[in-house]
């Protein structure tokens, strides 16, 4: 029984599906205008274990991930530059050159950390005339007014419109959530479609109601869950950021368009920070896998230390934290390795179900690592299958274990003999394929160095 942590209504709750098997998700995607660091990865790969943890509940997840091209912009609410004309002049390169790299950079990523691709990738410049003919429905239904720079949703006409955040609408400040314009009738109010005002340059523009224009950055995620999934959908993922303003803004206006709930289930995961510092580029802390890499650490180290915590806990990435989750897993690779080179166990009674029995609280990897820490040496071949599936953590070497016998053969014979010489070649040649020999009184076995 699969319990999560439902953000609209604070409390764990047994998930039920509105349709089982099918499962109905969206997850918020990335904004494509630089490359994606640890923290912008860190969401996808919870929601992969997600993914993960719903199929092994015998569930038929039909997941669509978004690609933000346009609309973004830098203040996160209704002014500022659009960040793929601002990654366009940092770069020199078109609009469309800065989507195209940092979109093939992001599912490059996705790939190396063996996330389970969505059922469809959406891309925001892909659903203009559907975004168009959102604003129609909420301009019908009396939701929207025009000022100088946009149309705007006039969340007084929603008046649940602050009970997902729990918004305290009397005492917000202007300016202090959403930039603020004096056009706004509310503070809290936003912009579903933006003019481009005389004067102003931006490559990415669209023919509405006469005028060039882009859409707000919150409508992309309506407008494609409309057309793919149709709504309520079952789950709906994002940030803890997301939910006092892009996540309130899509209940609206999805409400005000369809009349209908966004979604039954929220999720949100939450920051990591490097050094206790926010990630940012003024601090320069900025970290990608080709970083990690670059220090002889794989994406599923990372993987393997973000599992070590919780999804809706904040963390704090070190690279001594993440050395510590390195050897962790190549503990576990090497009793992989041994299970190789073993008469084969049976799979332990249980092992699974414990397991799942884990992550169905709330994804709760942390309980299941340790699950498989305390039965680490008495899990079969079967078992780690059953790990692999769900945290797709490259446990499982290449089964070398044919290459490796003879030349362990070869050296036993030679220290038979005394010719250590040959044997200390062979131990050498080992070692360059990053193999370690340990010798016991029941034979020699191959793993994996450190």
């Amino acid at each position: 029984m699969l319990k999560l942590y439902n953000t609209s209504t604070r409390k764990i709750e047994v998930f039920k599906p509105l349709s089982a098997p099918k499962v109905t998700i969206y997850t918020c995607g990335p904004t494509v205008y630089s490359s994606p660091h640890l923290g912008n990865f860190a969401a996808y790969i919870y929601w992969d274990l997600l993914l993960r943890v719903l199929k092994a509940n015998g569930y038929a997840p039909k997941r669509i991930l978004n690609l933000t091209d346009v609309g973004h912009l830098t203040s996160d609410g209704d002014t500022g530059e659009d960040k793929l004309e601002k990654g366009a002049k940092r770069e020199g390169k078109t609009v469309w050159q800065i989507a195209d790299t940092y979109i093939a950079e992001f599912k490059q990523g996705y790939k190396e950390l063996k996330l389970l691709e969505p059922s469809a990738w959406a891309r925001a410049t892909d659903y203009i005339a559907e975004s168009q003919a959102l604003v129609d429905a909420l301009t019908k239904r009396g939701f929207t007014y025009e000022t100088a720079d946009g149309i705007y949703f006039d969340t007084a006409k929603f008046p649940a419109y602050a009970n997902f955040a729990r918004l305290d609408l009397q005492n917000l400040k202007a300016g202090a959530r959403v930039d603020y314009s004096k056009e706004k009738h509310h503070v809290s109010d936003f912009a579903v479609w933006k003019f481009i005002k005389p004067g102003e340059n931006h490559a990415m523009h669209w023919d509405y109601l006469g005028r060039s224009g882009y859409p707000g950055w919150h409508l992309e995620c309506s407008s494609i869950i409309h057309t793919l999934l149709g709504e309520p959908i079952d789950i709906h993922t994002g940030g803890v950021d997301h939910i006092p303003v892009h996540h309130t803004n899509e209940i609206a206006q999805t409400f005000g368009a369809f009349g209908s709930n966004l979604a039954n289930f929220w999720l949100h995961c939450n920051f990591i920070r490097i050094d206790g510092e926010k990630i940012s580029k003024s601090l320069g802390n900025i970290i990608t896998l080709s970083d990690i890499k670059n220090r002889s650490f794989s994406p599923a180290d990372f993987k393997l230390w973000l599992y070590q915590g919780h999804y809706r806990s904040e963390r704090n990435f070190t690279w001594d934290d993440l050395a510590a989750a390195k050897a962790r897993r190549l503990k576990w690779q090497n009793a992989i390795a041994m299970c190789y080179q073993t008469p084969q166990k049976p799979a332990k009674e249980n092992f699974k179900q414990t397991l799942l029995t884990c992550l169905n609280e709330d994804l709760s990897s942390a309980s299941a690592f340790a699950l498989i820490d305390e039965h680490l040496n008495s899990l079969s071949l079967d078992d780690w299958q059953y790990v692999e599936n769900i945290f797709a953590l490259s446990l499982f070497p290449t089964d070398i274990t044919p290459q490796v016998l003879p030349l362990i053969n070869a050296r036993n014979a030679a220290r038979q003999t005394k010719d250590y010489q040959t044997a200390d070649h062979i131990r050498d040649k080992l070692a360059a394929q990053n193999l370690t020999l340990l010798d016991t009184s029941e034979g020699t076995f191959w793993q994996l160095k450190d």
